[in-house]
């Protein structure tokens, strides 16, 4: 069985570093974009990318209910709409829901129009499903551009980025996700895992790296929260 392909590619053919663009966005447009929370709370933020996946999403919630630990999925649409239940799923159990366009493009090469319908498609979608439009949403790829900032703010929507990647897109082993993850969390940090992605990707090392990670940071006391929870912004619209 199937599910539907990013349409931009993997994240290893889209992705590229970029962080310092956005981090001059995220200056630009305080209010809009986000790559961090407070670091002067000890709270941290997981995220997950490009589900809901038949495979993978279900073990990621079922690691995070073990722990009682809420996390931010940010859902492709057209996956959503071929796996609603999961999404009710994460919903019921207490994890925030964002937007991720609804195939995936790389956003900075498509029009405002494309954008535009790609955001307001998954909004419905999710709609649809749990009966609120999201607030959250992130870029595929974390491809942004001022125009794109701006179009989004003016959607009412909130863009969230990261700035621990745990670079679990490669597929890496568990361990070595762990230390990525673990090297480089701080108070505030918003964590980019998947949940999801190319259906040739095997995301296991994800799934268990969260027994590493979640059991290390409450040890060095932080507490898992929602990206809402995080900033301090709205689940919905």
């Amino acid at each position: 069985m199937s599910q539907s392909q990013p349409e931009g590619g993997s994240e290893s053919v889209g992705r590229e570093p970029n962080l310092v663009a956005n981090s001059i966005l995220q200056r630009e447009y305080p209010n809009i974009v986000f790559l961090s929370g407070s670091s002067e709370e000890n709270r941290v933020a997981l995220t997950f990318d490009d589900g809901p996946d038949m495979r993978f999403t279900p073990q990621v919630l079922d690691v995070l209910n073990r722990y009682q630990v809420n996390a931010t999925f940010f859902l492709m649409g057209a996956r959503a709409a071929e796996y609603p239940d999961i999404v009710r799923r994460a919903n019921a159990e207490g994890h925030a829901i964002g937007n991720h366009t609804y195939w995936h493009p790389n956003l900075a090469e498509e029009s405002l129009g494309r954008a535009h319908w790609e955001v307001t498609t998954t909004e419905e979608t999710i709609e649809q499903i749990l009966g609120f439009r999201p607030r959250l949403f992130r870029p595929p790829y974390g491809n942004l551009n001022r125009q794109i900032v701006e179009l989004l703010g003016s959607m009412g929507n909130t863009i969230i980025l990261w700035n621990v990647d745990s670079l679990d897109w490669r597929q890496l082993e568990a361990d070595v996700i762990a230390d990525n993850v673990l090297g480089n969390t701080m108070p505030g940090s918003i964590i980019l895992m998947h949940d999801g992605g190319d259906w040739t990707m095997d995301l296991s090392g994800t799934v268990n790296a969260l027994d590493t990670i979640i059991p290390r940071l409450q040890q060095e006391g932080m507490e898992f929260v929602t990206i809402p929870e995080l900033i301090n912004v709205s689940e919905a619209k």
